[in-house]
């Protein structure tokens, strides 16, 4: 047997260059990159694999572990999952920062390979810097905690272990149904330990993905289950845009004149201007896709994880006499809610159950309900977007001390609303986020690419966007990770690098990461930050205060004279912090403003940021779906109490499995 004498991170990154994946329209290079944040538990090992012969790979250099991690799930995910990258760290704390952005990637079922730096396997040095000493096991450490978050885990302790390690690895990145983060620690001693590989094991590799067909019993009972129904509403998931599903859903709403909701992940698999597209079903679902939610007698979920913010933690779909039918590459996945289990290719399965419906002479039994609905969603829609604050111009007059100082009510009214003319002036702003979404969506090229994650933007995203051009929704919310959003926009744009991105952050997510900025300027690929800050962790407080509870540490203020963090509003000029990294930055407290800054970040060739004060409690709020949340059962607050009744009288209502 021929062989090759290599260090364990030669041969590893010799390996990942011979990986490619077929999809039915030729080989293509699986892995791409790897983004490095080196240390000493990485830089000489794989460090010098990586310079001395990194073959196609194209090494990106990270400002920050968790952020690098985000950027490269991005790509993944825009990539519809052919197309992955590698990230490495250094022991201790530089791999442990990788953790959250691992749960973030497999929580999504998006893959991405992670080489963290791990400590002696010899045990010589020990402790190593940063090494995370276990009186009960020496054998554990940091990196022991990816178990939790990777789909698959390994750690290589003699050079010739990185083989099986390796191709498990590819078997778990390439599996369409239960794929994620992959974890393989890399001792820093055994990186540099040499063996004779054998040259076989570095051969081109083809990971052909076969798109599996339905059973055909499945499909058959499948089409026995539509038959019986009148009013079916189909989900449209994740699974639809990575099966690259979008038309066959779309054929198959048209041809049966099924309505379809869109989740999250799914959101832009279709366009928004398809008739049967009724937009974001959901807890951050807009009224429309759920109020046919709550009538449909068949709920047909295409590539969906069922989540609680698609079931409104199984309250949604009320129908006495609602049934499930899930097509799904996952059996897992399709079994959910008790469903019909079609386990198949997203696309394989609408064609296959479009066939024999046609042969059946199939039709619901909706008229005008559809057309209604999406009439009356688009006149809230507009009403969302022309909200804007107002304040009434009597107030200040001296002999009408108790006129309220605002005529303006919120979306989300009955919170902070004696404190809004505190923000407006505070903020400089007359700005709705409502409004601000509705001229983000009217100014933005079609084809960009916008991105989200956590806060109340996905809300108000999945509710308000409207998207004209499929695959240009990219929304990170099976983990709703605060940070993605930034260094998502990289990951997207190393994706994407001929479409412009932006990157739609509330000021809290801002502050949580943003360091990728800089690797978007060092790279030369230009993203749009489109920051909307509302001085505190908006979201929440909503949350926070509809349970009864009282504002506290979600508003940004000062530490107050009574000790409590109820002190003036904290100021903070997002623009001057991205300029100082190079960044073209604007600012904007009135729609006028808004709209020139979006015409000028056009313009730009470098990554840009807007700074954009909007009020709080003015992002979208409600639309008929229900959040199972923990209510105390026991509150010295009547309000408290209060929302503890209603949450047990919604329980009531939901399915309990």
């Amino acid at each position: 047997m021929d062989t090759i004498r290599l260090t364990t991170a030669q041969a590893l990154v010799k390996f990942l260059n011979q990986q490619y994946v077929d999809f039915g329209n030729g080989p293509e290079r699986f892995v791409h990159g790897i983004f490095t944040v080196f240390g000493h538990g990485n830089v000489l090992g794989l460090g010098q694999a990586l310079q001395e012969a990194p073959g196609e790979l194209t090494v990106y250099q990270g400002r920050n572990e968790q952020g690098m991690v985000h950027a490269a799930t991005a790509f993944a995910k825009q990539s519809r999952r052919r197309r992955i990258m590698a990230c490495t760290a250094s022991v201790g704390p530089g791999s442990a920062n990788m953790l959250t952005a691992a749960a973030t990637a497999t929580a999504n079922q998006i893959p991405v390979l992670l080489l963290p730096g791990d400590t002696f396997a010899t045990r010589q040095p020990d402790p190593v810097l940063q090494q995370m000493e276990h009186t009960y096991n020496l054998s554990i450490t940091v990196n022991d905690a990816f178990k939790a978050v990777s789909k698959y885990w390994d750690r290589i302790y003699r050079p010739e272990q990185l083989m099986t390690a390796l191709l498990n690895a590819m078997r778990v990145l390439t599996d369409q149904a239960d794929t994620g983060a992959v974890t393989i620690a890399l001792p820093q001693d055994v990186q540099g330990e040499a063996w004779d590989y054998p040259l076989e094991f570095f051969r081109k590799r083809i990971h052909r993905i076969v798109s599996r067909t339905p059973h055909p019993d499945e499909l058959a009972a499948a089409a026995d289950l539509i038959a019986s129904k009148q009013r079916p509403l189909l989900v449209c998931g994740g699974g639809v845009r990575y099966a690259d599903a979008g038309m066959e859903l779309r054929a198959f709403a048209e041809k049966f004149a099924i309505p379809f909701g869109e989740t999250q992940a799914g959101k832009s698999a279709v366009a928004s201007d398809c008739a049967y597209n009724l937009g974001g079903i959901g807890v951050t679902g807009n009224g429309c896709a759920n109020t046919l939610a709550a009538e449909a007698d068949l709920v047909i979920g295409v590539g969906t994880r069922f989540t609680d913010f698609t079931t409104g933690s199984k309250s949604l779909f009320a129908h006495p006499e609602v049934e499930f039918l899930t097509i799904n590459a996952s059996l897992y996945h399709a079994s959910k809610l008790d469903a019909l289990a079609v386990v198949c290719d997203a696309t394989e399965g609408l064609r296959a159950l479009s066939a024999t419906l046609e042969e059946r002479g199939y039709r619901t039994a909706y008229t005008d309900e559809i057309v209604v609905a999406k009439k009356a969603w688009e006149v809230e829609r507009k009403r969302l977007s022309d909200v804007e604050y107002t304040v009434n111009q009597e107030a200040d007059r001296p002999d009408r001390p108790d006129r309220s100082s605002v005529s303006f009510v919120p979306e989300v009214a009955g919170h902070l609303d004696e404190k809004l003319s505190e923000y407006a002036a505070k903020l400089n702003t007359s700005l709705a986020q409502t409004q601000v979404l509705g001229i983000l969506n009217e100014y933005l090229p079609k084809d960009a690419i916008v991105i989200g994650a956590a806060g109340s933007l996905p809300g108000d995203m999945q509710r308000m966007w409207n998207s004209t051009v499929p695959d240009t929704y990219h929304m990170e919310y099976g983990f709703s990770c605060m940070g993605y959003e930034i260094s998502g926009a990289l990951g997207v744009k190393l994706a994407e690098p001929d479409r412009e991105v932006y990157a739609l952050v509330g000021d809290g997510s801002y502050q949580m990461l943003h360091s990728e900025l800089v690797t978007s300027l060092q790279e030369n690929k230009k993203i749009n930050v489109i920051l909307l800050d509302n001085m505190g962790f908006g979201c929440i407080n909503n949350l926070q205060m509809e349970q009864g509870l009282d504002s506290m540490a979600t508003e940004f203020r000062y530490r107050g004279p009574e000790g409590q963090l109820s002190g003036e509003l904290i100021g903070i000029d997002y623009a001057a912090s991205a300029a100082g990294y190079g960044v073209k930055t604007f600012r904007a407290s009135t729609a006028e403003q808004l709209r020139d800054a979006l015409r000028e970040a056009q313009l730009q060739d470098r990554s840009t940021l807007i700074d954009i004060k909007v009020l709080p409690k003015t992002m979208t709020h409600g639309y008929g779906a229900w959040w199972n949340v923990g209510v105390p059962e026991v509150s010295g607050s009547e309000a408290v109490r209060a929302a503890h009744e209603q949450k047990l009288e919604q329980l009531g209502k939901a399915r309990s499995y």
